[in-house]
């Protein structure tokens, strides 16, 4: 098994994806990062994201246990902790690491075997009307993501494949094939349909 890399602009659906292709498949091992940003409503500390402070991110920079970082939107820094991707992966784990752009480059950087997979949405109309209709940035930071998201939709290219996130089902199972998996749940559904 590798790890598989998926990214995508802010307001995309790559939250939602995810939920629902870890629901299908839990098979798949899921990469928590850590994030100095606070908690959104109904986020949970240890399963969205770990909440860690400042002194506790540069301690993990400062020892290199973070595969990744980067400071996104220019305001909090996230990264990837090492040591649960390089277990899951001794234990022959299928891994998904859910990543923004900087992140990433620099996994593809430290890790060229791993697959990369961006998330694009069916349009930008689409796109701000998802991240507006989230309710969980103010006006200047959703101006911040947008100008954010056109450097993220330029950089598209870069990846091994593209999925356009019309309908989440579809998406699941486009994911799914990229990562080389058998279908889940949502296939099995399709074959009796």
């Amino acid at each position: 098994m590798t790890v598989t890399v998926l990214t995508g602009p802010s307001g995309v659906g790559k939250g939602t994806v995810v939920t629902r292709l870890i629901q299908q498949h839990p098979e798949i091992w899921l990469s928590v990062s850590v994030t100095t940003r606070p908690p959104r409503p109904a986020e949970k500390h240890g399963v969205n994201y770990w909440f860690i402070s400042d002194d506790e991110f540069d301690a993990l920079v400062a020892s290199d246990n973070l595969l990744e970082w980067a400071l996104v939107h220019g305001v909090h820094r996230y990264g990837t902790p090492r040591q649960p991707v390089l277990k899951a992966l001794a234990e022959g784990r299928a891994c998904l690491l859910e990543l923004d752009l900087a992140g990433a480059r620099r996994v593809r950087q430290k890790m060229p075997q791993a697959r990369t997979v961006f998330l694009m949405p069916p349009n930008r109309e689409e796109l701000e009307r998802r991240l507006r209709g989230r309710g969980t940035e103010g006006e200047a930071e959703l101006r911040r993501r947008f100008r954010t998201t056109e450097l993220e939709l330029a950089a598209a290219s870069e990846f091994d494949g593209i999925i356009v996130n019309r309908d989440v089902a579809q998406t699941c199972e486009e994911l799914v094939g990229f990562m080389g998996l058998s279908p889940g749940i949502a296939g099995r559904e399709n074959q009796l349909e």
